[in-house]
């Protein structure tokens, strides 16, 4: 029988969120029903109320969950009930040409459940970033579930479904950060400082955190940033190429997606240094650089979606970590709230007075 349920549902653009009761089926094939234990309130989540993704309202929100398997589908292996899980959005399918050349983390073809969720009246939903879980039991593709040690606790192990795991793949796997290598992060929220975490991770010498905010500066030491430059006082490509030694950083990470900070990122690396973009961008968004400075500097200049991770690698090593006290994700969590607190959650988000809201279920 399908589950009713509460979710926090969008109904569109720019309108405030609402609790509603939410209609999930039954897993079909390949899929699976997870109950929620925890979801990170992510920036991705407030895009989609604005409308920066599409229009495809309502939005059934959140994607940044741990949880555990309640059923599945026919055909489903290596997955039963009572798994503790975090979900990804991005099911690899195995068959693809990214997959069959041995990078599945550029996979073509990740897919979601088929069927779909609804309201009462019928009204099929469109899940935030295929999964949905602001919602007490979520419908998924049984390849979005990762299984992981059921030691930590879901409000951490939820924060790999997005945002930490973004930012830490920007460094380790986009990046290529390695031991001895100096490091620049422009823009210090969630995700910047899961870069800052992941670069220190990876045993960079010199982290560069940039922000306009004096606080999230401060938090950015706290997890590993080595130097902090404020942007509103000082010129942030100056700064980073005299932190340097005059050249700039190895690898630059811009985690704000705007054209005017990632100019400065491509300013601010060394001769034949990476730029790595993790903050998403809006459509409207233009950048304009002469090409003799893209040729002339040489290097690399990348896109990082998700951290170019591998969910099933990387989620069970980063958990592994963080239970032996090496990988502080706890510190990302400012606070705990409930499913109707979603909405205040945005508003501080958007103030900049919180790192992760995560809503418990």
């Amino acid at each position: 029988m399908p589950y009713e349920v509460q979710g926090v549902v969008a109904r569109g653009k720019g309108q405030e969120v609402s609790l509603e009761t939410v209609v999930v089926p039954d897993p079909g094939p390949g899929e699976a029903v997870v109950n929620v234990q925890a979801c990170g309130v992510c920036h991705t989540d407030l895009h989609y109320r604005e409308g920066g993704i599409n229009d495809d309202f309502p939005f059934l929100l959140g994607h940044e969950a741990a949880g555990t398997v309640e059923a599945v589908g026919e055909g489903v292996t290596g997955l039963e009930p009572g798994d503790f899980v975090i979900l990804n959005w991005r099911a690899v399918c195995g068959q693809c040409r990214a997959c069959l050349r041995g990078r599945p983390w550029y996979c073509f073809a990740t897919h979601n459940a088929r069927q779909k969720m609804t309201l009462k009246d019928g009204t099929e939903l469109s899940p935030a970033l295929g999964i949905g879980a602001f919602l007490e039991k979520t419908l998924v593709a049984a390849g979005q579930c990762t299984k992981v040690s059921a030691e930590a606790p879901a409000q951490v192990a939820g924060l790999l479904g997005c945002g930490v795991m973004a930012g830490i793949g920007a460094a380790i796997n986009t990046g290529g950060v390695t031991r001895g290598d100096s490091v620049a992060v422009i823009g210090c929220g969630g995700v910047g400082d899961a870069a800052v975490l992941g670069a220190s991770l990876a045993g960079a010498a010199r982290i560069i955190a940039v922000d306009v905010d004096d606080r999230k500066l401060e938090w950015a030491r706290g997890f590993g940033a080595t130097h902090t430059v404020n942007s509103r006082e000082n010129d942030p490509v100056e700064a980073i190429r005299d932190l340097t030694g005059g050249f700039g950083a190895d690898v630059v990470i811009e985690a704000v997606g705007r054209p005017e900070t990632y100019e400065q990122a491509f300013y601010a690396r060394d001769l034949a240094g990476t730029v790595v973009l993790v903050g998403v961008p809006t459509p409207e968004m233009r950048l304009e650089l002469p090409l003799i400075d893209v040729f002339g500097r040489g290097g690399a200049l990348k896109s990082s979606w998700y951290g170019d991770c591998l969910p099933s690698r990387d989620f069970p090593m980063l958990i592994d970590l963080f239970l032996q006290n090496r990988l502080p994700l706890d510190k990302f969590v400012s606070e705990t709230i409930g499913l109707d607190q979603v909405e205040e959650a945005f508003a501080k988000m958007h103030r900049g007075e919180v790192l992760r809201s995560v809503v418990i279920l």
